[in-house]
């Protein structure tokens, strides 16, 4: 090897061995989050597809049955009844929070002195535990001692005390209103952002070609917020098919189990009639659902807008 050909090798292997030991150290810094990935969720996953196979008990030993657990499924009319109850909650309560939060979001999205003040009051709720908000709503609305049948009474609005729980739809509305109190300042923190990181220099040129508030807010924002508002919405529609605490502190799935969500039903078969293995099938389902509606909703709400 010449002279000339062994200076130009040495900076080569030089690079090759930084190269290995950049490789390495990327390796170091990504290992934690693989691991916790590997215990929170892929083994989980997989040990729920392994139970959804077999007659789990609680206790005792599994019995491997293959795919009846999702034959019974299939035969399951409270699951499917439950199931559409969860859709039909959360094609109500969803465009109710989006909407709100949009609303919001246009109010506090501003210099003016003072405006986090508002933005802090709108967000308070949700640090608030959902089970605590619950109970709060429970004893908010009791008919003996509630503060809104109280005011009602004196308002002169109603005669005698309504209780709440003891219809479907009006235990639907009231868990509605007390999910968007509860969750709507997430939502609204969410397309706050989202605003905030529109250039105003945008705003600016339009206002110059003459454009006026609500084309502003037609051509500009609202087509450079297609992926937050992408984000949101999963968000809100992943929460509400999951919901439970709300209808397990609330309505214990009552009147004559039309409260019940899908969540609440595997509840239910894995750990008050211990058909753990059923309950994992249903688990399964109910990502595979989740799993669609989110790329569904990624797809339609996908942001082709550039600038």
């Amino acid at each position: 090897m010449t002279t000339a050909s062994a200076a130009i090798a040495k900076p080569s292997r030089r690079r090759s061995t930084l190269n290995r030991q950049r490789s390495i150290a990327g390796f170091l810094f990504v290992l934690p989050a693989v691991l916790f990935t590997l215990a929170m969720f892929i083994f989980p996953l997989l040990m729920t597809v392994w139970m959804s196979l077999h007659d789990w008990p609680l206790l005792g030993q599994a019995t491997f049955l293959g795919i009846q657990n999702y034959v019974e499924m299939a035969r399951d009319k409270q699951f499917w009844a439950s199931l559409w109850f969860t859709t039909q909650y959360t094609l109500l309560v969803t465009p109710a929070i989006f909407i709100l939060a949009f609303a919001l979001a246009l109010l506090v999205n501003t210099a003016l002195r003072g405006i986090g003040v508002f933005r802090t009051i709108y967000f308070i709720p949700v640090v608030i535990g959902l089970g605590a908000s619950s109970l709060l709503w429970v004893w908010l609305l009791n008919d003996r001692v509630g503060i809104i049948n109280g005011l009602l009474l004196d308002l002169g609005l109603i005669e005698r005390p309504i209780i709440w729980f003891v219809d479907k739809n009006l235990a639907l509305a009231v868990i509605i209103i007390s999910v968007v109190w509860k969750t709507v300042g997430f939502s609204m923190i969410l397309l706050l952002a989202g605003m905030q990181a529109i250039p105003e220099e945008l705003y600016q040129a339009a206002m110059v070609d003459g454009a006026n508030y609500r084309q502003r807010l037609t051509h500009i924002m609202m087509p450079l917020l297609r992926s937050t508002f992408a984000l949101a919405l999963v968000l809100s529609v992943i929460g509400s098919y999951l919901s439970f605490d709300q209808f397990y502190i609330m309505t214990r799935g009552g009147p004559q189990n039309q409260t019940i969500t899908a969540v609440y039903w595997i509840f239910n078969n894995s750990f008050t009639y211990y058909k753990m293995g059923y309950g994992a099938a249903l688990s399964i389902i109910l990502l595979i659902i989740l799993g669609a509606l989110s790329i569904l909703q990624l797809r339609i709400l996908r942001d082709d807008v550039t600038y």
